[in-house]
């Protein structure tokens, strides 16, 4: 699968650990940034990962930054960008099989490193149940 992740200074550790899994594990990742621990704007980080997955170049993104807040309501300004966050497996279980979720958003500052890596495990290996959820999905955009 081709994987855009990205975030900010907070989600920095989280990311590069999530980029080493995924590639181990045979996922083509792209990293859209940041590149270190310095003090960054998210906002431009996480458009050009919605804007990757708008334009299929990607399949599934991820984004970590302190809360995920910040990081999930910008993305979500993006059309077809449904961006979640989750802080355990039934959410992220949750936000691909029920909502079709497209970007993970992860709290650094509220999830170990190891949550990560299984709720990342667990969002991109669960698939979209369709059926009445599809409709629900379908009715999102403005």
């Amino acid at each position: 699968m081709k994987i855009a992740i990205g975030g900010d200074h907070a989600g920095f550790e989280y990311k590069e650990v999530l980029i080493e899994m995924l590639k181990a594990d045979g996922h083509e990742v792209k990293d859209f940034g940041p590149y270190n621990l310095d003090s960054v704007d998210y906002p431009d980080f996480v458009h050009p990962v919605a804007n990757a997955i708008n334009n299929n170049e990607f399949e599934m993104g991820i984004l970590i930054c302190g809360s995920a807040n910040g990081v999930a309501i910008t993305a979500n300004k993006h059309k077809d960008i449904r961006a979640a966050i989750c802080w355990d497996s039934p959410l992220a279980s949750l936000a691909r099989s029920h909502n079709d979720a497209n970007i993970l958003c992860i709290p650094a500052r509220f999830v170990s490193i190891a949550q990560a890596k299984e709720i990342t495990a667990l969002f991109i290996n669960t698939s979209f149940e369709g059926g009445r959820h599809a409709n629900r999905v379908n009715k999102i955009n403005c």
